[in-house]
């Protein structure tokens, strides 16, 4: 498990409506050079075993600081029912999640309700 922070439109992120569309995040993502669409995401367990995710909205921000594939810190937003989700992000995640949020006419919004700034901090 872990703790969901969501770009969205809706008053709280699990309501039906307004839904970002995946072609607003596709056009979002060719704009920025900082993200790249890869569609699926792979981990490997300690125990040797791969572990596959596929969904065709889900990119990564490369830009991160601490982004290093090899050790398996990525930081994955997935696109899913008219939001993008990041899970368990950190400060530095949430504040770009907060500047693609702008582009979107969005807000970023945690699994409680909480509502994130441009600082990346519960406003």
């Amino acid at each position: 498990m872990g703790y969901d922070v969501h770009i969205t439109r809706k008053r709280n992120w699990f309501d039906d409506e307004p839904k970002i569309t995946m072609a607003e995040w596709l056009a979002y993502l060719e704009s920025d050079a900082t993200m790249r669409l890869d569609g699926y995401a792979e981990a490997t367990t300690p125990n040797g075993d791969t572990l596959r995710y596929e969904n065709e909205g889900l990119a990564v921000w490369i830009g991160y600081s601490r982004h290093h594939p090899q050790q398996q810190i990525i930081a994955w937003f997935d696109f899913w029912k008219g939001d993008i989700a990041v899970k368990n992000p950190d400060e530095e995640i949430r504040r770009k999640m907060w500047l693609i949020a702008q582009v979107l006419d969005a807000k970023v919004q945690g699994d409680d309700g909480e509502i994130y700034g441009a600082h990346g901090n519960v406003i």
